[in-house]
């Protein structure tokens, strides 16, 4: 069981650790999640709350039970954040869900725009690596992303310039090339009318609207590790928080 703050009610502890399984792809679409009796024996609490985690999920729109068999995954259109995929990465060491897959359509060194080295800290020389990808699933594209990373890093981490794939995600492969943990991340959101490259890659009809989040990763010593933007599209379900309001 893991460890989750106290101050939440037990029933939401349950339901945002499921919730949390769903977002990362740990649980898929049509899974059966556990029943109240399994929730009561491993969270040690009565079958009441056990019966009110699983209908917190229901109001969400994230399960769905049915009459005579259980509690399953609903079928979502789910556009995981960065916090999601590095979960997923640390925990199984892969950072897609089956079916998912990333497609790199650009690598290598290059002059970052302004507000990438203003992420980075970059002051004189602008120059970074980017890896630009394009995440797919069954429907199509998912997101657009490039992540920039500083000369320091680029140079530690060669598998930054190469077109493969990088299994367990490049934040952790860039930690283990480099020695420097990710310790906090600052995310900003905005939405704004697709680019025409964006629109392609996106498979997007020109001056679609689309979410882009600027990710910035931080060290322990507050240092700018990764600087990520990601173009989301429309017409796909995104992004579950839940907080409590006391």
């Amino acid at each position: 069981m893991p460890q989750i703050e106290e101050a939440q009610p037990k029933y939401l502890q349950i339901a945002h650790y499921i919730r949390d399984q769903i977002l990362r792809g740990d649980l898929r679409p049509g899974d059966e999640v556990p029943s109240e009796r399994q929730l009561a024996a491993d969270w040690k609490v009565s079958r009441p709350t056990a019966a009110r985690s699983l209908e917190a999920l229901s109001h969400q729109g994230l399960v769905e039970k049915r009459q005579g068999s259980g509690t399953y995954v609903r079928s979502l259109e789910v556009n995981r954040r960065a916090r999601e995929l590095y979960g997923r990465a640390r925990q199984t060491g892969k950072i897609y869900t089956p079916g998912e897959y990333a497609v790199i359509t650009s690598t290598g060194w290059m002059e970052a725009p302004a507000h990438v080295a203003e992420g980075l800290g970059l002051v004189k020389d602008r120059r970074a690596v980017h890896r630009r990808r394009v995440t797919n699933n069954q429907d199509g594209p998912i997101t657009l992303s490039t992540s920039w990373f500083a000369p320091d890093v680029g140079h530690r981490a060669p598998r930054l310039l190469e077109p493969e794939r990088i299994q367990e995600g490049t934040l952790m492969y860039v930690e283990n090339m480099t020695g420097r943990q990710g310790s906090y991340a600052e995310d900003r959101m905005c939405a704004r009318g697709a680019t025409e490259e964006e629109a392609v890659d996106l498979q997007l009809d020109p001056g679609s609207a689309v979410l882009i989040v600027h990710h910035v990763v931080f060290d322990l010593q507050d240092r700018p590790l990764e600087f990520a933007e990601a173009t989301y599209p429309p017409h796909r379900w995104a992004f579950e928080q839940g907080y409590p309001l006391t």
